[in-house]
């Protein structure tokens, strides 16, 4: 899986968004860091609006009672690190400094956009996950699922409308797989999430073939992740066999032809 990430600013009026695919590691900047800060910081999460706000970091220290507390780490510069990002991670992170109790200037909120691939049907060796592969056969019907996790709690549709976001499947030259009809996209919502999806028929052909979910910005790409479908080998043998004895069976009927 390749993923491209980028913070991009202007969404609702507030700056610092963050663009990640799951599986990524990705830091979140402190904006508002104090000189030395570093045991003067505390990072809040709150997965969704009206949630209960959870302490992370606590002026400096990590909330080791938090989930994902082993995956988090505080940068001297006050940035917090997150690991192997889950789709869960969407959210808002903020930021504050204190010195000797005192809240110092103004929060500096980070709003985390998770970006999540899955695939059915699924196989033993990949997962309902961002997984850039999964060994699936030729023949068969397969649904990439792109869903992206937002705090905001807007419909796709208001995105749209207001700051030009949207989800795309393009194939490796970048052209939206929506002008090809071996392709059925559908897009849909929920409340955190926006959601699109691929579906299609796989040929003999498509053993390595790369398709990607892309999220644009006022038309403008921001992420991307590219989900390769790889053939087993026992399968990809099986093929060649099978065009191979297709080819000698074809060079049988010509040579019969010719004696006839």
């Amino acid at each position: 899986m390749i993923t491209e990430i980028y913070c991009v600013s202007g969404i609702s009026g507030v700056k610092d968004h963050v663009f990640i695919s799951s599986g990524e590691n990705v830091s979140l900047s402190c904006n508002n860091a104090l000189s030395d800060c570093k045991s003067k910081t505390t990072w809040s999460y709150n997965r969704f609006r009206h949630s209960a706000t959870v302490a992370l970091i606590e002026l400096g220290i990590k909330n080791k009672d938090t989930e994902k507390h082993e995956r988090l780490s505080l940068e001297s510069d006050c940035s917090l690190n997150i690991k192997n990002v889950t789709e869960e991670d969407y959210g808002l992170y903020n930021c504050r400094q204190y010195v000797n109790g005192q809240k110092q200037g103004t929060d500096a909120p980070v709003y985390l956009y998770v970006l999540h691939v899955s695939v059915s049907p699924t196989s033993s060796s990949s997962s309902s996950s961002s997984s850039s592969q999964t060994e699936i056969s030729p023949g068969r019907s397969v649904t990439l699922s792109c869903q992206l996790y937002s705090y905001t709690g807007f419909s796709c549709d208001d995105w749209v409308r207001s700051e030009g976001v949207e989800l795309l499947w393009v194939n490796q030259a970048g052209v939206d797989l929506k002008t090809d009809s071996r392709y059925q996209i559908l897009s849909s919502s929920d409340q955190y999430r926006c959601i699109i999806t691929l579906t299609t028929t796989l040929l003999n052909e498509d053993n390595n073939r790369e398709w990607r979910c892309r999220l644009t910005h006022r038309n403008q790409p921001e992420t991307s992740v590219r989900y390769t479908v790889k053939y087993s080998e026992a399968q990809t043998l099986r093929r060649h066999q099978a065009e191979l004895q297709q080819q000698l069976l074809h060079k049988v009927h010509d040579h019969i032809q010719e004696k006839l």
